[in-house]
């Protein structure tokens, strides 16, 4: 017999939530941190870009590389290559049992930067096979919230709508966290989740419309949609059995 908290704990564990802080903002910036949590669980790496630090992302970030060291606020932190940024993330995602990663503007610049990182290392295969799709929880926002007349989905402000508190944004770490205590707020539905969700294949579509089923997506959007129902009735019978 399963008890409540336990279904929730099963169904929280299905969900990763993952953000980069990087050199800037283009197409060819680099990594310098990517954080994921999942429930209790918790991944946060540095990593030394082989680039420079444009200058816009060292004030909002405060990171900085100085003579191959890399400092946060003036202070060293511990880093990895990207390689092994990418097996430790690879190893965290099969930990939580091929999950559903979800993170804030990331199907227009996570995952891209993500994805070229994968493809550069040939580990993209390895780390698609670990998880079970993606979402977006900025235009996931837009559509739930789009009657709140708010006058922006930035994370940190809809942090600041929906939970009342303010955190230290651009941090990965702070985000995902900050992200992991929204998403739980928002509790969008199974089939809002699904009509949200991309793969890397697919991030640079066009998000499909309600009442279509983008090409090779109905398997995945099945899978995610049956896996919601049976923690569902997971939860209604422990429900019962508690009253």
């Amino acid at each position: 017999m399963q008890s409540s908290d336990g279904a929730e704990k099963s169904q929280q564990q299905r969900l990763v939530f993952f953000d980069l802080e990087t050199t800037g903002l283009s197409k060819s910036c680099e990594m310098v941190q990517l954080a994921a949590v999942s429930g209790g669980h918790s991944l946060n790496l540095y990593l030394i870009p082989r680039g420079q630090m444009q200058r816009g992302a060292s004030k909002v970030t405060g990171f900085r590389v100085r003579r191959q060291r890399l400092y946060l606020h003036r202070q060293p932190v511990f880093t990895n290559t990207l390689r092994e940024a990418l097996v430790s993330f690879i190893a965290f995602l099969q930990m939580c049992g091929h999950p559903l990663v979800i993170g804030h503007n990331i199907r227009r610049f996570d995952c891209p930067v993500l994805a070229r990182a994968l493809e550069e290392l040939d580990l993209r295969a390895e780390f698609e096979a670990a998880v079970s799709g993606y979402v977006d929880t900025l235009p996931l926002a837009r559509e739930m919230l789009k009657e709140r007349g708010l006058k922006s989905f930035r994370q940190e402000n809809l942090v600041r709508e929906l939970l009342g508190v303010n955190y230290k944004a651009h941090d990965a770490l702070e985000d995902v966290r900050a992200l992991q205590a929204l998403y739980s707020v928002l509790q969008p539905t199974p089939e809002l989740i699904c009509r949200h969700l991309f793969t890397l294949d697919t991030m640079k579509d066009k998000p499909a419309a309600q009442s279509k089923e983008p090409k090779g997506q109905r398997p995945l959007r099945e899978n995610v949609r049956q896996t919601a129902k049976i923690t569902e009735s997971k939860e209604d019978k422990a429900t019962q059995e508690n009253m």
